[in-house]
């Protein structure tokens, strides 16, 4: 009863008594080492003089950076090579009049029956239809970049228009040079490879969508407009064979025009995106 005790009876804050009969430092002011602890702080590793060091090593930051440039470089480069070589291999063709064209006259003949629906389908790759389309959705895309105060948010929407502009730039010249003629469903004359309309389709569509798909959370909407780009596109270009006013080869041969100049606009868009020193959005 009278004993006088060597520390004051009440606990001192922040330290955990352990006075379990049996556990290990027993009677010690500290908490016990015979109980796991629930705190982070058992996970750390010790310094070389046995005092707490570093936790351990968790996935930060670090896991989220961007992969290094030079591989996306060189991923992009040999994706592009894909839709240039075959570009270049057509070309090839259609000025050697190689035996290439002969299979692709026999597709043509097999496709062709001129109407209404295809010359309809054929209509969606004019400029008087696909254009405006591009221009509204690169007009929304300005609008809801500026609002959100997207950085540089007048470069996505600017590339879309300067790259349905630099499509009969390079369709013209390639027409030119190639001088082919069109099938028997046509008046005759030259300048039909590569398809105008189906760039055309393809790029306007195509921009527009890579414009709309940043800016659309729903999965649901996502999937809607890459679906309504592709039916676009197929549809032009089944009613340009179909009705007679290109062959096959001009057909794929601006699917692959088209596929160069979407995949440099992705990348350039994704670059306008990036905010200074970051990431892109």
């Amino acid at each position: 009863m009278g004993e006088s005790r060597p520390w004051p009876s009440r606990l001192r804050p922040g330290r955990a008594l352990a006075h379990t009969p049996g556990a290990p430092g027993s009677g010690s002011p500290h908490r016990s080492d015979g109980r796991s602890s629930h705190t982070p702080r058992d996970g750390r590793h010790t310094g070389p003089d046995g005092r707490p060091g570093t936790s351990p090593p968790c996935s930060g930051p670090a896991s989220l950076l961007p992969p290094s440039p030079a591989p996306s470089r060189a991923r992009f480069l040999a994706l592009l090579a894909v839709p240039v070589a075959l570009l270049t291999l057509l070309t090839w063709q259609v000025l050697a009049d190689g035996p290439l064209l002969r299979v692709d006259a026999r597709l043509s003949r097999a496709l062709v029956r001129p109407g209404r629906p295809a010359e309809l389908l054929s209509d969606l790759g004019n400029v008087q239809v696909a254009v405006p389309v591009l221009a509204l959705c690169a007009g929304w895309a300005a609008w809801r970049y500026r609002a959100t105060g997207t950085d540089r948010w007048w470069g996505p929407p600017g590339a879309a228009l300067f790259l349905i502009a630099l499509v009969p730039a390079v369709v013209v010249p390639l027409k030119n040079w190639t001088a082919r003629p069109g099938t028997p469903a046509v008046p005759p004359g030259t300048g039909y490879y590569p398809s105008g309309h189906t760039a055309t389709a393809l790029v306007a569509y195509g921009a527009a969508a890579l414009l709309l798909l940043p800016l659309l959370t729903a999965r649901w909407a996502r999937a809607a407009v890459l679906t309504g780009w592709l039916a676009l596109t197929l549809g032009v270009s089944f009613g340009l064979v179909r009705r007679g006013y290109h062959w096959p080869v001009d057909v794929v041969a601006s699917w692959c025009l088209g596929a160069v100049l979407l995949m440099v606009f992705a990348r350039v868009v994704r670059r306008l995106r990036r905010p200074e020193g970051g990431t892109p959005r």
